[in-house]
């Protein structure tokens, strides 16, 4: 029997949640409509989740004795991963001592970095991925280009919306590349990986839940990226009956693979009937935004349910949907949003002001979503409504 006793009680259930963005603000909010007691921490102080949570600390989360520390004071009943760049060897050690970690302290080590999730899923599972190599020097970054061949793309193995991410399409491409990816890591300059180029049709994220009630997919979400950063996501992106089946059947057992109570944000590509492996996100993915508009459950609603050990029985689907990410460049801890009644005035469209406290260069600082009869009217719907948005960089 699943129970939850009143907050700041012996009886609470508390979480610590390890990353505080615009991701980590929905999941401590979604947790705190079920009773649950959330920490929030980040690097940098006043990070969204900061702003609804119980309380928080700021500190640098690869710092594993840190890390340590705070886990030893606050005792939670759950730790939660929301991004990368954390201690991950301490989380091993934490669960080993009986600490519950989301969804598991491995499932954590192993998609920190983009060659842990990469060798499960090809050289393990056998489930078929961009042709890849990675390097730790340039002598080898170089090898790597030459055996992958131009055109290819290079990313840090650690490192998340787009930042370190590139595309060689000439050898005049290559000292470009490498500079890039040391300077965009999570973790700083480090090892990298080369991936052949994919010819696809398009790319879904497939959110996949696992719960005690078994594995449950959503509606599979179709996105646009730039530079690797997502700017546009939409459910549901049509795809056939072969395609849709094996897109499950490869998300089952990568997140099998994974274990644990939580979502997954598997990333794919189509190209007519197959469906190549590209990532996966032990937590909720920054496509699946659009899933606080199209669904009765969103991707974070989800999440707290599953890893809190409660059923997911069914996902209703509210019908087409999209979301297009605001992202705001300058260098500025005062932005303002501007004509909001404009933005939404029309019916089924809704934002999302992440109130994350300044910018420097280009941060996704908010997310507009739309609801309509079809997928092209609601991106269209969403696109209009972006349009109207004014952002001043003060």
């Amino acid at each position: 029997m699943s129970t939850i006793g009143s907050v700041f009680t012996s009886k609470d259930r508390k979480a610590l949640l390890l990353g505080s963005g615009e991701l980590g603000k929905e999941v401590a909010l979604e947790l705190q409509r079920l009773g649950v007691e959330v920490i929030a921490c980040d690097k940098y102080p006043n990070a969204p989740a900061m702003q609804v949570a119980h309380r928080s600390y700021v500190f640098n989360m690869l710092d594993g004795d840190e890390l340590r520390r705070i886990v030893e004071f606050e005792r939670p009943d759950h730790i939660i991963p929301e991004i990368e760049a954390i201690a991950t060897p301490t989380l091993v050690e934490l669960e080993k001592e009986g600490y519950n970690v989301t969804p598991t302290a491995n499932a954590a080590l192993l998609t920190m970095n983009r060659e842990g999730i990469r060798r499960l899923a090809a050289e393990e599972l056998g489930i078929t991925t961009s042709p890849y190599r990675f390097a730790s020097t340039r002598e080898e970054f170089e090898q790597a280009v030459k055996e992958i061949g131009i055109p290819c793309v290079v990313k840090p193995i650690m490192s998340s919306s787009g930042h370190g991410q590139s595309v060689i399409k000439s050898p005049e491409d290559i000292d470009h590349a490498w500079k890039e990816a040391q300077e965009g890591g999570r973790a700083g300059a480090g090892r990298v990986i080369v991936e052949g180029f994919i010819d696809f049709d398009y790319e879904i994220t497939l959110l996949t839940v696992r719960s005690i009630s078994g594995t449950t997919f959503c509606e599979p979400v179709g996105h646009i990226q730039v530079n690797g950063d997502y700017r546009y996501s939409w459910q549901p992106q049509p795809m056939s009956e072969a395609a849709i089946a094996s897109a499950r059947e490869i998300a089952k057992k990568v997140t099998d693979a994974l274990g644990g109570y939580g979502i997954f944000g598997v990333e794919l590509f189509i190209k007519g009937d197959k469906v190549i492996f590209s990532e996966v996100s032990p937590r909720p993915h920054d496509t699946g935004m659009v899933t606080m508009i199209s669904q009765d459950l969103s991707e974070f609603a989800l999440h707290a349910r599953a890893l809190l050990g409660l059923p997911v029985p069914a996902i209703e689907f509210y019908g087409p949907s999209a979301s297009r990410a605001v992202v705001v460049e300058g260098d500025s801890n005062c932005v303002e949003f501007e004509n909001l009644e404009k933005v939404l005035s029309e019916p089924s469209t809704q934002i999302r002001i992440f109130g994350k406290p300044e910018v420097h260069g280009h941060r996704r600082m908010g997310v507009i979503l739309a609801k309509a009869a079809t997928v092209e009217e609601a991106r269209a719907k969403a696109e209009r409504a972006y349009n109207k948005l004014s952002v001043k960089v003060n």
